[in-house]
């Protein structure tokens, strides 16, 4: 089986494995004070030197790569620490006190490639998964999500259970973006640097093709029907941005029949009055509509196509950080 590439630090230690380099996975575990990546981050590194991903937005990565390449010789996991001291903080680059613990584990000598394939596939067909390592006897599996950790993955929270470190992955975050417009050019790719998975969706072809939007997936479908095979879940948002009543909201009504997390809207105030009223007369109840963000995004006095973009993108992660 084919693996996508977009799963970078998984699909890029596993390859590296396989094709002799040798690779480790570094995971933080722990954080104190000024740490600046939460637990559950991941730096692939390879036998080489090379990396993929962050444990510490730079901080410490040299010395974690050191380290790493040490696991692959004597093919032990280890945690390591760093930072607890001013001084020791500011060596590697660590604001005054902060701490970080990270867990190095070899692959192929510690982390199976079986079990990263099977990770692989759990995230690539969006099943939610726990990798679960004893750090007393260094035992590992991967858990299901309805097995175990349910407020773990409800919260997308990796961490300690005692002796057991958790790094839960979650699916990735979606959006559905309706409308090929100039404010979806900026706003497909700030989502997939933010780390969501596009869609874009609009029946009209001169609007939305790949030479408007390279490297996105596009639906042609009429919305209604496109939202209806993409079946939001409550890690996706729905943003429209046509303008036109006949395109967006077959796309909102079925946003408001699903368990998305957010859905917004662009329009003026008086649009979005409108909206409302032809929501009402559609038997949407009040508190149904209120789902609705409209005018879409956070009020930055946004301007221009990409500006825009950025407060919808702002709006729709900030929205998705308060429910976890």
């Amino acid at each position: 089986m084919e693996f996508n590439q977009s799963n970078n630090v998984i699909y890029s230690a596993l390859e590296w494995s396989k094709q002799g380099i040798g690779s480790a996975i570094a995971t933080v575990v722990d954080t104190w004070g000024s740490a600046p990546r939460p637990v559950g981050s991941q730096l692939a590194i390879s036998g080489e030197g090379g990396m993929v991903g962050s444990v510490s937005g730079g901080c410490v990565e040299g010395a974690v790569i050191l380290e790493a390449i040490e696991s692959l010789k004597d093919g032990l996991p280890r945690i390591l620490e760093y930072g607890v001291s001013d001084e020791e903080a500011f060596s590697v680059g660590l604001g005054c006190g902060g701490s970080i613990r990270i867990l190095v584990e070899p692959i192929g000598h510690f982390l199976a490639h079986k079990t990263l394939e099977l990770l692989l596939r759990k995230i690539e067909a969006r099943e939610a998964v726990a990798y679960v390592v004893n750090v007393e006897n260094w035992s590992n599996c991967l858990v299901e999500a309805d097995k175990k950790y349910k407020q773990r993955f409800d919260n997308d929270q990796s961490g300690f259970d005692g002796l057991e470190f958790i790094t839960i992955h979650n699916p990735p975050l979606r959006i559905a973006i309706i409308g090929g417009v100039h404010i979806a050019q900026a706003l497909a790719k700030i989502a997939r640097i933010s780390g969501f998975d596009v869609l874009l969706i609009d029946p009209r072809e001169s609007f939305a093709n790949s030479l408007r939007f390279p490297d996105v997936e596009i639906s042609h479908l009429w919305p209604d029907k496109a939202i209806e095979i993409f079946e939001p879940d409550q890690r996706t948002a729905i943003v429209t941005l046509t303008h036109d009543p006949k395109i967006d909201d077959p796309a909102i009504i079925q946003g408001l029949k699903s368990p998305c997390f957010y859905i917004g809207c662009l329009g003026s105030s008086g649009t979005h009055a409108k909206r409302v009223q032809r929501l009402q007369n559609a038997d949407f109840s009040n508190d149904e509509i209120s789902r609705i963000n409209g005018p879409v995004g956070l009020k930055i006095s946004a301007k221009s196509p990409s500006e825009i973009a950025v407060s919808i993108m702002a709006q729709i992660i900030q929205t998705v950080r308060k429910k976890i």
